[in-house]
């Protein structure tokens, strides 16, 4: 094997974001991201000071989405959604773009959008991930994001909301990494749902992945390494 059990944990945010998610699933949500060491919590946004809150002390960062899931709010708006982040505890924002204006060729507005949410988030030492939702977007499309975030200095760039027609794809993922310069990280969002498709986009360059499964991803890749009857692996 030429990974270990942290390697794949430490890829996972952890997505408590379904509208359905009632306080009790959170909480447990929250468990599981503990219990299993991943590298975040990407929750939505009125519990994140409590998720902050329990993961204070862990490696486990808490994370939040912002402009979710359309990415059509004014800038104005994502730019507070930013600030209560901030304030409530966030380490990681995941910024959707504004779909709109990337489908109208309209790059100032979304150079613009996206320098001063990079600016605001990196402001406070936190970390922003800019969610593309490649699933309506064409490869030129894809390519110019790739590159006005490589150019912003954003920390990841992702492929998708998990919320859309279509999440992450092998040819996406192979696509941003190749027009993202290497201080920027990739992110694969929707349809990472087991160790072999964790494994194939790792191969890839991909340091995160949204995920929901987390649990059978994670007792998959002890199984694999002979850990399970080792406590606290």
């Amino acid at each position: 094997m030429d990974y270990t059990y942290q390697d794949i944990a430490k890829m996972i945010d952890h997505s408590l974001l379904a509208p359905t998610l009632t306080g009790e699933q959170l909480e447990q949500g929250i468990d599981i991201a503990l219990k299993y060491d991943v590298a975040s919590v990407c929750i939505m946004p009125y519990y994140l000071r409590r998720c902050a809150e329990r993961l204070r002390g862990s490696t486990v960062k808490a994370s939040t989405t912002i402009g979710f899931p359309h990415g059509g709010h004014t800038t104005a708006v994502k730019l507070a959604e930013v600030k209560q982040a901030l304030d409530d505890g966030g380490q990681e924002l995941d910024a959707v773009v504004n779909i709109s204006k990337v489908l109208s060729n309209d790059w100032d507005y979304v150079r613009g959008e996206l320098q001063l949410l990079t600016e605001l988030v990196h402001q406070h030492g936190a970390k922003i991930k800019v969610i593309f939702e490649n699933c309506y977007l064409n490869d030129e499309q894809k390519i110019r994001l790739c590159q006005i975030c490589g150019q912003l200095g954003v920390d990841w760039v992702k492929t998708s909301t998990g919320f859309g027609t279509g999440g992450a794809t092998l040819e996406d993922l192979a696509l941003m990494r190749k027009h993202t310069p290497p201080h920027v990280q990739v992110k694969a969002a929707g349809g990472v749902r087991d160790l072999d498709k964790a494994l194939a986009v790792r191969a890839l360059g991909v340091t995160r992945f949204g995920c929901t499964r987390t649990v059978e991803v994670l007792e998959e890749c002890k199984r694999r390494l002979g850990l399970l009857s080792q406590p606290g692996a």
